[in-house]
């Protein structure tokens, strides 16, 4: 209703006239905007609107504190009934005053009685913490119990009356009366509605495109987009792009250049965690996205062929998924290889992680060489840790393959020290020496003495030494008693040993 309201206040806009430079562009965007405007919001539509208009009052269930829709002075019957439900306790007051005159003043030091009115039960006289006696019921003859409610905060007993079935006869259960009136109306209304439905739906249908261009139009004004050039041509040229979302989120966001052209079709990205390497390929992927869809984008300049496709293998799973992710990352990548065109864009964010190095080096290898055999393959851009895939002759020699970077700012290239590294977010030609593993472990806040072992282990391992096991007294002590048991074990002969005593002396040892 609020999209057919707002059509209708646009089409005021445009009998009252627009200005002639922005009718000259929207003549320039060839959106027809109003020519379309001017064809679905049509006469049929006003008459709708306006009887919907004439009928709901959406906002009087808030200002009446219950279940009501219908505009008052819409049906002179059910304003009758809203007004009697509506003075209900004013005129239950009343009753009730009648009816404590009857009633021993004892009872209003255990709590006033009350009259009430219970949806679809009727109207009750309500005593508070104990029940009426026999002697009571004797003098109230009219009084009959209806129930009890003792779980509350206080124990309540319920009973018919005289006065209590003469409101039931005269007024009834006057709120769902009141429901069932209301359900007519609106049911009645909702059959005329359906005679012009294809009408509201053409209209609801515009209102939402008109909606996604005004917000996309919105967003690239706030945030200082450019228009992009798409081009019949088969490459990707984006000058300092950045991610749609996550620049909303940093203080500091920082852009990069893309450029891939018939050569250097496959973008292999490497870098320390953290860096970002996903957001960069995303990025890239939304840019494409929405200069397709006739959005601007986030970049100082933007020039994008023509693509039919984008494949993602990015490593997420679905908590519904059956498959592990890894499964997952085999399944994309498959349906990536079986279907990519020249005018596709391919993603892969650290395909072959999840199995054995050498599995993931051999799959990730394997994959980069597909394409690069490609007579004309895809744009593909490849995040991965897995340095490995440039020794010993895993990837094919290729003019075709662009190795790039996260730039990262260091006192010492050469070493993994944790300190004094700073991410410089910047994608550079390259690759990556090392992953910084340890300073992202001490950025997520883990234990220093996990970063300390760790620390130990890797330069270990890099000298082609053998890892030390981790030592401590307790460790060196237990070890001793276990060598202890084993060799008092071998000396026993068991056929005349006191094995009673030789397990006591264990045990003992032990505790």
């Amino acid at each position: 209703m609020q999209s057919v309201c707002a059509l209708l206040h646009i089409s005021k806009i445009f009998e009252v006239g627009i200005s002639g430079s922005l009718l000259e562009e929207l003549t320039s965007l060839d959106l027809d905007i109003i020519e379309r405007a001017g064809f679905f919001i049509s006469v049929d539509l006003a008459y709708v609107c306006e009887l919907v208009i004439g009928v709901i009052d959406v906002d009087r269930s808030k200002e009446k504190g219950y279940e009501t829709i219908v505009k008052e002075g819409f049906c002179d019957e059910l304003d009758e009934l809203r007004q009697i439900y509506e003075g209900l306790p004013e005129f239950l007051e009343e009753v009730l005053a009648l009816e404590l005159a009857r009633l021993p003043c004892m009872y209003e030091d255990k709590g006033l009685p009350s009259i009430i009115y219970l949806h679809q039960i009727g109207y009750l006289m309500c005593i508070f913490n104990e029940k009426l006696g026999e002697e009571m019921l004797e003098t109230l003859q009219d009084y009959e119990f209806a129930f009890a409610d003792e779980e509350g905060e206080h124990r309540r007993f319920f009973y018919h009356t005289a006065k209590t079935k003469e409101m039931d006869n005269l007024l009834g259960d006057i709120y769902h009366k009141i429901l069932d009136m209301e359900r007519a109306i609106t049911r009645d209304l909702v059959s005329h509605i359906l005679q012009f439905s294809v009408h509201v739906h053409k209209a609801v249908s515009f209102a939402a495109e008109l909606d996604c261009i005004l917000a996309l139009a919105l967003v690239a004004h706030q945030n200082n987009y450019v228009r992009p050039n798409l081009t019949a041509e088969d490459l990707l040229d984006i000058r300092s792009g950045r991610h749609v979302l996550q620049e909303m989120t940093v203080d500091t966001f920082i852009p990069n250049d893309t450029n891939i052209t018939l050569e250097g079709r496959i973008n292999i990205i490497t870098g320390p965690n953290y860096s970002g390497k996903s957001i960069y390929i995303k990025q890239v992927a939304l840019i494409v996205f929405l200069s397709h869809i006739g959005s601007y984008v986030p970049a100082d300049a933007a020039t994008v062929g023509l693509t039919d496709r984008i494949f993602c293998a990015m490593g997420s799973k679905f908590m519904t998924a059956e498959q592990s992710t890894f499964m997952i990352d085999l399944h994309q990548v498959g349906i990536m290889l079986r279907h990519a065109s020249p005018r596709s864009l391919c993603l892969m964010d650290e395909f072959g992680k999840g199995t054995l190095t050498e599995d993931g080096i051999g799959l990730l290898g394997g994959t980069i060489n597909h394409f690069v055999s490609c007579y004309d393959p895809p744009k593909v851009l490849v995040c991965t840790h897995l340095t490995e895939i440039f020794d010993n002759g895993c990837l094919l020699e290729s003019d075709r393959i662009k190795c790039y970077t996260m730039s990262v700012l260091s006192p010492d290239k050469g070493c993994a020290d944790v300190e004094d590294i700073v991410f410089l977010y910047r994608l550079v030609p390259g690759r990556a020496l090392l992953s910084y593993g340890l300073h992202c472990a001490q950025l997520a806040g883990l234990p220093e003495e996990v970063l300390t072992r760790a620390a130990l282990i890797l330069d270990t391992l890099k000298n082609d030494n053998q890892v030390e096991r981790l030592v401590s007294e307790d460790i060196v002590a237990q070890d001793q008693q276990y060598k202890d048991a084993v060799e008092k074990l071998l000396a026993l002969d068991a056929q005349k040993g006191d094995l009673l005593h030789f397990f006591e002396e264990i045990f003992a040892n032990q505790s």
